[in-house]
């Protein structure tokens, strides 16, 4: 688990809010308190749809970005949110298997990206869940480095928080 400091707050937002940047993550939950706190569950309900066999239990950020974007827009900043987003499980077994870790998909409970706004600062920090004990680190280092690079790439600015 690492913290990232987000240091150009427009640019994150703009790749969080108004780009496709994270559209392929699982949107696992959201909160934002603007005049009122606005909390958003991304587990998908079945019954609500007609077909009823789906791969994914979460939706994906693409599916929620515009409602929250429409929360957060205005001109006043809002006094927070918090977003957690998880890895598809199509992507942590690409993941593995192009680092050749010793982890097979189904172990992985989630490799999340928490990202929260107190405010004043914005930070993204990442998470390693598995469904079993495990003392080896390199997935949670991978997971790390990737995040470092997915941000890096996408020229969105952030230092190592302490």
């Amino acid at each position: 688990m690492i913290s990232l400091k987000l240091t150009d707050h427009k640019i994150f937002m703009k790749h969080l809010l108004l780009l496709g940047t994270f559209d392929q993550f699982l949107f696992i939950e959201g909160e934002i308190t603007t005049f009122n706190t606005f909390t958003i569950d991304g587990y998908l309900q079945k019954e609500f749809f007609e077909e009823k066999e789906m791969l994914l239990n979460y939706s994906i950020w693409k599916q929620v970005r515009e409602f929250c974007f429409s929360i957060i827009k205005g001109k006043q900043t809002p006094l927070n949110f918090k977003f957690i987003f998880s890895l598809s499980p199509e992507y942590i077994a690409r993941l593995i298997t192009e680092n050749q870790l010793d982890f097979q998909p189904e172990e992985v409970q989630g490799l999340y990206l928490n990202i929260r706004f107190d405010g004043k600062e914005l930070r993204c920090i990442t998470g390693t869940s598995l469904k079993t004990f495990s003392m080896d680190k390199s997935l949670e280092h991978t997971w790390d480095k990737m995040v470092q690079h997915f941000l890096a790439q996408k020229e969105i600015a952030f230092e190592l928080a302490i």
